[in-house]
């Protein structure tokens, strides 16, 4: 026996109780013995059994009642009749019920132990049975839970996810991969990928991969998204059998379209800082060449001016440094800021003396038309003095000799509204949409002559920003431009709340 079974004996005669008893304890068997149907099903409650062994007819509750009851405390408990007149309905009735033999009085040992070796077989395989039933419901709930959980984990990637059979049949795809390739699989999945996609590329790679010639390992291809605008990077690796026979392809798709910007705006960067930087550095070493090797005479004032010269050049590269540093901070968002009440007047004039100098030189007057009355910033004061140094330093540059700079300010809803006007060159119409990129600036034959870094609009912006406000622009070719910059006052305080 694979284990010590439990059988029950219920009889009201004592020697067929009492018989069944010695014959089976010297088998090995656990067994308990009841004298009426009553005792036996309270036994049974109590403790489990394998086998019932039970008369039919027994005063009180009879054998085919009892049988009835046990199935239904425990389907899988066997139960044999004994019986000394078993008849046709007796039998039928008894099967009905739950009973699975019938042993007919008087019986043998060895009758008795034959019917209790294949009632217990069945037990077992019943068990069994039921095992491998609960075992399989549970692997399915696993496998359910699994997949749950897999598509929910692909179903949030950002990234786009394209899962392909053998035969380069679509059969699982994400939302994002819907949105990036625009897919097309709107009837029952499986269907070719190339019916899906409007991007031939997805469904050449897939194919390379899955062709027998492929070498393991992934595949990778930048391909232009169906919009036209995106760049989205492919990386198809096929799913192999231990036999490492491909039976499906996993294609994951990423928009690097920012990237290829970061790479472009990498690339401009470098290109612009060497521009910027070749020219001062070539006049200064110029300059020095010249007094180094005696070519300037021995005039006092001719080696003063290229000194002089030496010097605005060499100002002008840590200009260019100093913008570069604060701009790069701003992005990074490693600035600290200490919002306070900030008086605009003053931040203005702070502004105003740093310029001064360049503007008394080219003879431009300044106006500023700033009522008393006006509400406080909620601003980092440091921060509103290189917002407005910035921006009076353009209308200082790009304005004509002679010119003029005026600065106005008002209320308005929630912001204070501060106009930063020149009379000078003016911007073109398509230059307007990106005046606010980094590096860029207004190519013209009048702009060809003044430096700069094309990042002080930039740092305009993110000053702005950072303190919750907007800036726009207004300007007309020969009529000079107008910068408006909104920013939150004390009282008003938008985005703080």
């Amino acid at each position: 026996m694979e284990r010590q079974a439990r059988v029950l004996v219920v009889d009201d005669e004592k020697g067929i109780r009492e018989g069944c008893r010695r014959v089976l304890q010297a088998e090995g068997f656990r067994v308990a013995v009841a004298t009426n149907g009553e005792a036996g099903l309270e036994l049974a409650r109590t403790a489990g059994f394998d086998l019932a062994l039970i008369d039919v007819k027994m005063p009180g509750m009879g054998g085919i009642e009892l049988v009835r009851q046990l199935q239904q405390m425990d389907p899988a408990l066997v139960s044999v009749m004994i019986t000394g007149y078993a008849t046709i309905e007796t039998a039928i009735d008894a099967t009905r019920n739950g009973a699975h033999d019938f042993l007919p009085k008087p019986f043998t040992p060895d009758e008795l132990m034959a019917k209790v070796e294949k009632g217990l077989e069945r037990r077992w395989l019943m068990l069994e049975a039921q095992r491998l039933r609960q075992e399989r419901e549970r692997r399915l709930l696993e496998i359910s839970a699994e997949k749950s959980r897999l598509l929910t984990i692909i179903n949030c990637m950002q990234d786009g996810v394209l899962v392909t059979n053998r035969d380069g049949q679509l059969v699982l795809h994400n939302p994002a991969a819907r949105a990036m390739l625009q897919l097309r699989a709107d009837g029952p999945l499986p269907q070719p990928v190339e019916n899906c996609t409007p991007l031939p590329e997805i469904a050449a790679l897939v194919a390379s991969v899955l062709s027998s010639a492929a070498p393991e390992g992934m595949l990778s291809q930048e391909v232009q998204g169906p919009d036209g605008q995106r760049t989205l990077m492919a990386n198809v690796a096929a799913v192999r059998d231990e036999r490492s026979e491909a039976i499906g392809a996993v294609t994951v798709v990423r928009d690097i379209t920012g990237l290829k910007k970061l790479e472009r705006a990498k690339s401009q960067f470098v290109a612009m800082v060497a521009h910027e930087l070749a020219a001062p550095l070539a006049a200064i070493k110029g300059y020095l060449d010249i007094l180094i090797g005696g070519a300037a005479g021995d005039d006092p004032e001719q080696h003063r001016q290229m000194l002089e010269r030496s010097r605005d050049r060499a100002s002008a590269l840590l200009d260019l440094i100093d913008d570069l540093l604060e701009d790069s901070q701003l992005e990074a968002g490693h600035t600290s800021r200490r919002f306070e009440s900030v008086a605009l007047q003053e931040a203005i004039a702070d502004a105003w003396d740093v310029v001064r100098p360049h503007a008394e030189a080219r003879k431009i007057s300044f106006l500023s038309a700033l009522p008393a009355n006006l509400p406080p910033l909620l601003a980092d004061r440091g921060e509103m003095v290189r917002l407005f140094t910035n921006l009076l330093s353009n209308a200082v540059k790009y304005n004509r000799e002679g010119g003029a700079v005026r600065v106005e300010a008002r209320p308005d809803p929630n912001y204070l509204r501060v106009d930063v006007a020149d009379t000078g060159l003016g911007i073109p119409e398509e230059s307007l949409g990106r005046l606010f990129e980094e590096f860029y600036r207004v190519k013209s034959a009048e702009t060809r002559s003044i430096t700069g870094t094309g990042l002080g609009l930039s740092i305009v912006k993110r000053i702005v920003e950072a303190h919750n406000g907007h800036v726009k622009v207004e300007s007309r070719v020969g009529a000079g431009s107008t910068f408006s910059v909104f920013l939150p006052t004390m009282d008003g305080q938008p985005g703080h709340s």
